[in-house]
């Protein structure tokens, strides 16, 4: 038996952007073309000039690590939440309901204010929880989240000017955002599993965007515009930017959310930190408020809210219990 190939990427088929000028004010314009054209092909992006300090990506993947290595007991006593807070073990996700389950753990956390509190306000959100057995890894995951969720409203803004819309129009109500962030570990995979399993599915992600961290280790997939699944491979320095299906919604079609996947067949374990930028749950998602009111809608306005519950209840095996 063997794994699901993709080919390799050439040059520039996922575009490299700089979003320094972006977020020092030098040229936002020119980032917010190069951002928008992207979007409106491929949809991923790799993205550099992030200004995330490396010390803050090594110490929350050493506490990530931290985490997965320990005794499944010791896991078990933070397992994930009705808010989707927590551990989420091996076979716990299924991207879709004909699929094997993924072969990936997450351990999942969300925003929470300065005094540790998150507001309980919605089914997907509620405390974070953080292992007794680890205490430093609240402090290293809330400094990794902090970082990555200011990338996100750079490249947020970043797109609303590439549509030509007010610089604040995607976090007009972001204050008490539903994102969230998650370590997600790939054990090595075997060939001897087939061509039909999977760390993760071929899926795309539910909420606004996605910022990926990637390890050296490689093994992300990603289906291009002719239906061909090519490689997205770690390039130093980077994160990896995709547009999501909330954006793609938003604005209509436009902004591409693209299928992607991962095969972990590099016989060393994977780690990925992943932050899901989603505004508040009240937010509505209406193409109308980007393209005018007279604009015909491919679908009916939605609450970002009531699209992730109904999304997370077709994905994970522990809501639908």
């Amino acid at each position: 038996m063997s794994y699901a190939l993709a080919r390799k990427t050439d040059a520039d088929e996922i575009p490299v952007i700089d979003i320094t000028p972006l977020r020092d004010g030098t040229d936002p314009a020119g980032v917010a073309k190069a951002l928008h054209d992207a979007s409106k092909g491929l949809g991923f992006i790799y993205v550099k000039g992030h200004g995330i300090p490396e010390p803050i990506i090594e110490d929350a993947r050493a506490a990530a690590y931290d985490f997965f290595h320990a005794d499944a007991a010791d896991k078990e006593t933070v397992r994930v939440s009705a808010s989707h807070r927590g551990w989420l073990g091996q076979g716990g996700a299924r991207m879709q309901d004909d699929a094997k389950a993924d072969l990936k753990e997450s351990f999942i956390w969300g925003f929470q204010d300065i005094d540790g509190v998150t507001p309980d306000d919605h089914p997907l959100r509620g405390d974070n929880r953080w292992p007794a057995f680890q205490p430093g890894l609240e402090d290293a995951a809330m400094a990794y989240f902090r970082h990555a969720h200011e990338v996100a409203h750079h490249l947020m803004r970043g797109f609303a000017r590439g549509l030509a819309l007010p610089e604040d129009f995607f976090l007009k109500t972001a204050d008490m955002p539903l994102s969230r962030c998650s370590f997600v570990y790939y054990p090595p995979q075997e060939a001897s599993a087939g061509t039909e399993q999977f760390g993760v599915g071929p899926h795309t992600d539910f909420g606004v965007l996605t910022v990926l961290c990637q390890d050296n280790v490689g093994g992300l997939q990603v289906e291009d515009v002719n239906g061909e699944w090519i490689e997205a491979p770690p390039i130093a320095g980077t994160l990896l930017v995709n547009v999501a299906d909330l954006l793609a919604r938003w604005t209509d079609g436009e902004y591409k959310s693209t299928p992607h996947r991962v095969v972990n067949s590099s016989g060393r374990e994977r780690m990925s930190l992943v932050l899901a930028f989603d505004p508040n749950p009240e937010t509505v998602i209406d193409a109308r408020e980007v393209y005018g009111a007279s604009h015909r809608s491919s679908n009916a306005q939605i609450t970002c809210g009531d699209y992730l519950i109904w999304r997370f209840g077709k994905a994970f095996a522990y809501r639908k219990a």
